[in-house]
């Protein structure tokens, strides 16, 4: 089922299940403009920033970039680029420590930044992409290593399918505690967030363009709308909605905006409905106005815990140290450093890290406000945690399962429909961080995925190599078979020529054959007589010289005989 009809400023917007309504902590960070930092020494790229299959280098150690450069293609359909953010010298590309919930490391590639800013030749296509067709277009999006910039960083290109879209929904809602990437965003950049809106609706064909926004962002709405009425084309439409945790869910949001919920194992596209983050659009925009790729992004560094919060334009692959030095640095009591907000995001052990493209808030807590807490209780069964659930789960059957590893039971409970919103875990007595057992479940699950998937390529490849040493056995032993047929015919039908001159041959002919043999009988009689000959004159010649020797002797002893 499609979403059939326009939306409109009078519908009425839906509820999801669940939900939370939170302390927003956004003043912290919306008062600076947003800066830009100074550029790094070292620039670390991993080639993992994005759902989906790691990206293939297509530099080597010692090769000097230019900034822009792609450093490594996409390396399946579900994969993006990594372009340099800075001209310099590939000096490694290693393991090293990437930011991520499991703590462990991946391949990176590390820049030395030579500070002359060398950009890759660039050709915009600017306002010719409404004479460019859409499949080109997803070209020039999956070639600039584009991703959702929300926090899920699916490649974009991938999202806009050529399905039957008729709305395209912007999500500008930033529901998060904390983060104001996206607020600020919409009020110093909103001609660029209704651009990059438009290139996507050409891309997707849609009938509509829906820029949702939560009712606590009144400059945004203000920027946006002002935007929106000097377009005039009756495109776009904004919608203010509630603030309520998780509105900036994917699925949420539609619900909310259009009442339909998208049904288990389907996709938003097959409704007709196609969401991308209003940080996304504006990505999209460089990337057909300044053919710039996904080098850089808004993050948001704030917390109690850092001198000066605010949000800074950071090229990816920037150390986070650096980050929170242009912010002030730390304060006297800061405690924890988290990437994202204090719901979904996740604690990093070192701020030696990289900005990623996922990198959308960098939040520093300090000893009074511990987000957090170290131990747990064991679960009480209170069910708390089941209606604040706005996917309708049962948190508490999938920790346990999670906890004995029961993947069956995991996958029959629907863990991977579980968007890690963190409610759950927020209104939980025992304090049990169920989100961390969620996220180590499912990437268990997808690593006995991938290790049975490498299997089966592996057997697979086996019984491909056995199959070609078969086909070669067989093409050899049809080969040696052929030419013994072939040899087996010369041969029959040479015995048939002979045969058949033997029949049809005259008497002179047999008469010829016969005289040869006799002839030949001949010549070997012959040789052989003459060997036998041959044989008796030698013996003949030793006798005679045998017989000579003895005379001498004779006549000498009657000498002797004589003279006596």
């Amino acid at each position: 089922m499609t979403h059939e009809r326009d939306i409109t400023a009078e519908d009425t917007l839906a509820r999801f299940d669940g939900g939370l309504i939170l302390d927003a902590q956004k003043q912290l960070s919306t008062g600076p403009a947003i800066s830009s930092m100074e550029q790094c020494k070292e620039y670390i790229l991993p080639l993992q920033q994005h759902i989906g299959v790691i990206s293939q280098p297509l530099i080597r150690t010692g090769d000097r970039v230019l900034k822009g450069q792609m450093l490594a293609r996409p390396g399946d359909l579900v994969s993006a680029a990594i372009h340099s953010p800075v001209s310099g010298v590939v000096t490694d590309i290693r393991q090293h420590e990437v930011p991520h919930a499991s703590g462990l490391s991946d391949l990176c590639v590390f820049i030395e930044n030579d500070f002359k800013d060398e950009w890759l030749e660039r050709e915009p296509l600017g306002d010719d992409y409404n004479n460019t067709s859409s499949s080109n277009m997803r070209k020039v999006v999956r070639d600039a290593g584009i991703v959702g910039l929300g926090g899920a960083v699916f490649p974009a290109a991938v999202k806009q399918t050529e399905m039957n879209v008729r709305t395209l929904i912007l999500n500008g809602v930033e529901c998060e505690p904390y983060i104001t990437c996206d607020d600020v965003l919409m009020r110093e950049h909103a001609e660029d967030v209704i651009a990059g809106a438009d290139i996507i609706g050409h891309i997707i064909k849609a009938r509509q363009c829906v820029v949702a926004i939560e009712d606590n962002k009144p400059e945004a709405i203000q920027a946006i709308q002002s935007v929106i009425d000097k377009d005039g084309t009756g495109f776009f439409k904004i919608r203010v909605i509630p603030t309520l945790y998780p509105s900036g869910g994917e699925k949420q949001l539609i619900k909310i905006i259009t009442g339909e919920e998208v049904p288990k194992g389907r996709y938003p596209a097959e409704l007709g409905v196609l969401v991308h983050n209003v940080a996304t659009a504006v990505a999209i925009q460089r990337a057909v106005y300044h053919d710039e790729p996904l080098i850089s992004r808004i993050l948001t560094v704030t917390g109690n815990g850092v001198r000066q919060p605010q949000n800074i334009e950071v090229l990816i692959g920037t150390p986070m140290s650096a980050c929170i030095e242009h912010c002030g640095g730390y304060t006297e009591d800061s405690d924890e450093l988290i990437m994202g907000g204090p719901m979904m995001g996740f604690s990093l052990q070192s701020d030696q890290l990289p900005v990623v493209k996922a990198t959308n808030c960098l939040l520093v807590t300090a000893d009074i406000e511990q987000v957090k807490h170290k131990k747990h209780l064991p679960c009480i069964r209170c069910g708390k945690c089941v209606e604040v659930c706005p996917v309708r789960l049962l948190p508490q059957q999938l920790y346990w399962y999670a906890s004995s590893k029961n993947t069956d039971r995991l996958i029959e409970h629907n863990l991977f429909d579980c968007i890690e919103c963190g409610c759950c875990a927020y209104v939980c007595p025992s304090e049990i961080p169920l989100v961390q057992y969620y996220r180590y479940a499912k990437t268990s699950i997808w690593q006995q995925e991938r290790e049975r998937k490498a299997s089966d390529l592996s057997r697979q490849r086996h019984e491909a190599h056995q199959m070609r040493l078969d086909k070669i056995k067989r093409e050899r032993e049809d080969k040696l078979r052929k030419k013994r047929e072939l040899l087996k015919k010369k041969t029959e039908a040479q015995n048939a020529a002979d045969n058949k001159s033997d029949g049809d041959g005259s008497s002179d002919g047999k008469t010829s054959k016969q005289a040869a043999i006799a002839e030949a009988i001949a010549r070997a009689h012959t040789k052989k007589a003459e060997r036998n000959k041959a044989a008796e004159q030698v013996n003949e010649t030793a006798t005679t010289q045998s017989e000579a020797k003895t005379t001498p002797d004779k006549e000498s002893s009657n000498t002797r005989e004589t003279d006596k």
